[in-house]
C-alpha cells in the first residue's frame, strides 16, 4: 500500500463517521460534569488529559498494538487471549458494554468491506464477543498500517470524541473544543511511540476515578450519553 493510500485508510478508521457509535459514549465524563468535578474548560482539559495519559496510554493503546501484531501474524488465538485480557480491565458494566458494542459494530462493518482479506473476515465471525481495540486492530493490520501510525489515529479519535462530549456537556463553545484539541494532542505521538515497546507485564489500568465515575453514571437520573 502506498503512503497516500495508507493515509486514506488511517483517516477512514479515525473518522467520526465510522459507524461504531463512539459518539454516544462519554466514559464517565457526563457524571463528572453532573457532580461538579468538571465545570470549566480547564477542568475538562485536566480530566481528559489525565485519562489519556493513564489507562489509554498504558493499557488500551499497547493492547491495540499487540492485537495488531497478532492479527498480522495470523494468530487468532493470541488475539482472543489479548481480547479477554482487555475485557478484564473494564471495571464497570457500562465500560464493558461500550467496548463490546463498538467492537461488534466495527467487526460487522469489516465483514461487509470487500478489501478486508477473507481470512480476517472469517476470523471475525468466530468471536462471540470482541472488544473495540481488537476489531479496530483487525482493520489496521488488514490494511497494513504502521503500528505507530495506527496508535496515533486511534488515540486521536478517542481524544476528539472526549472533547466533543465535553463541548456538549460542560458546555463549552466550539473554539474551546479546538483549544482543548490543540492543548492535548501534542502528547499523542509520545504515547503512540511508547505503546510499541511497553511489555505486557507493564500494562496497567489503575484509574479509580474513571471506574467510580462510570459506575455512578449507571444510575444517573438524566443522561445524554451511554457511559
Amino acid at each position: 500500500m502506498s503512503t497516500l493510500a495508507a493515509l486514506t485508510r488511517l483517516l477512514h478508521l479515525a473518522s467520526p463517521a465510522l459507524p461504531v457509535g463512539a459518539f454516544s459514549y462519554s466514559q464517565g465524563l457526563e457524571w463528572a460534569v453532573e457532580c461538579g468535578r468538571v465545570k470549566t474548560e480547564a477542568d475538562a482539559r485536566e480530566w481528559i488529559g489525565k485519562l489519556m495519559g493513564s489507562s489509554l496510554a498504558h493499557c488500551e493503546l499497547p493492547a491495540l498494538v499487540a492485537m495488531m501484531r497478532a492479527w498480522r501474524a495470523g494468530e487468532v488465538g493470541e488475539v482472543a487471549r489479548l481480547d479477554a485480557e482487555f475485557f478484564a480491565t473494564r471495571e464497570s458494566m457500562e465500560l464493558r458494554a461500550e467496548t463490546a458494542q463498538m467492537g461488534y459494530s466495527c467487526a460487522r462493518l469489516l465483514r461487509d468491506l470487500e478489501d478486508i482479506p477473507a481470512f480476517t473476515r472469517q476470523a471475525l465471525t468466530g468471536f462471540e464477543e470482541l472488544s473495540f481495540p481488537a476489531a479496530w486492530a483487525a482493520a489496521a493490520s488488514a490494511w497494513a498500517l504502521a503500528p505507530a501510525d495506527a496508535a496515533t489515529a486511534y488515540l486521536w479519535a478517542w481524544l476528539e470524541n472526549q472533547v466533543m462530549a465535553a463541548v456538549k456537556l460542560v458546555p463549552l463553545g466550539q473554539s474551546a473544543g479546538q483549544r482543548l484539541l490543540c492543548a492535548l494532542s501534542p502528547r499523542i505521538p509520545e504515547f503512540a511511540e511508547a505503546a510499541l515497546t511497553i511489555p505486557e507485564d507493564r500494562w496497567h489500568n489503575f484509574n479509580p476515578g474513571l471506574a467510580w465515575a462510570s459506575a455512578a453514571h449507571e444510575t444517573q437520573y438524566t443522561r445524554l450519553f451511554r457511559s
